[in-house]
């Protein structure tokens, strides 16, 4: 299991996660789902050992989570310039030489000795995530997985994570809600670096409804104010 506990991380003075308490069970799919700027990245961040705490701890199995427990896919991939993409999981194989390159690359479907920086978005994101199935770490987070990638490849990496969660904890984060209910057991909101709520699968039927009334005051009279100023 994956305690977090009383976490707190401050940016330039500012509270960016302030006192967050959640435990993630073994073999599940946790999502975390929030506006842009909520704090969703400087979660995982943090969890990867990125980001410094201010406050708490994570804990893994009752220890100080450790970096060579997770593989981490974040929102942009960074690539070694002039290398392929045979060449660049290579890397990764030498932690795990059982990986069978070529096996792998018949779901992802990569040209893989073309030289990285001549693939699109999509492709380096395939790319980046079959190396860290190399890897082969207990604890899988995935930062905005889907973006970029096209309607077959989010197909391909849901089920590809439904598989993977019988053997990893599984952490994802996505701006867009739709894009985690198929495939998370238990989904958290986060806005302004706090938690409003977790939800188990039986009950995601609520989580919209209840980002809804959050949010839609608000956005009712903001928009009721510019319709005003229109109106002048």
């Amino acid at each position: 299991m994956i305690k977090i506990i009383n976490l707190k991380v401050n940016y330039d003075e500012q509270n960016v996660l302030d006192g967050l308490c959640l435990d993630i069970s073994d073999n599940t799919i946790h999502g975390f789902v929030g506006l842009n700027g909520s704090g969703k990245t400087t979660l995982l961040n943090t969890i990867h050992g990125q980001m410094k705490k201010l406050q708490g701890s994570i804990k893994y199995k009752d220890e100080d989570i450790k970096r060579n427990d997770i593989a981490y896919l974040e929102t942009i991939n960074y690539f070694y310039p002039r290398i392929t993409g045979k060449e660049y999981l290579d890397i990764f194989k030498t932690q795990n030489p059982n990986f069978d390159i070529n096996k792998w690359n018949t779901l992802f479907e990569l040209p893989l000795n073309k030289l990285i920086e001549d693939y699109s978005t999509g492709m380096k994101k395939k790319l980046a995530l079959m190396g860290l199935i190399c890897l082969n770490r207990e604890v899988l987070i995935l930062d905005e997985p889907f973006n970029g990638v096209d309607l077959e490849t989010v197909q391909k990496i849901k089920t590809l994570l439904l598989k993977l969660k019988s053997i990893k904890t599984i952490i994802i984060t996505s701006h867009i809600l739709e894009s985690l209910l198929p495939i998370c057991d238990s989904i958290s909101y986060l806005n302004n670096g706090k938690i409003q709520f977790t939800k188990n699968r039986n009950n995601f039927d609520e989580i919209e409804n209840e980002i809804f009334a959050m949010h839609q005051d608000n956005l009712n009279k903001t928009i009721q104010d510019l319709i005003g100023v229109i109106g002048q």
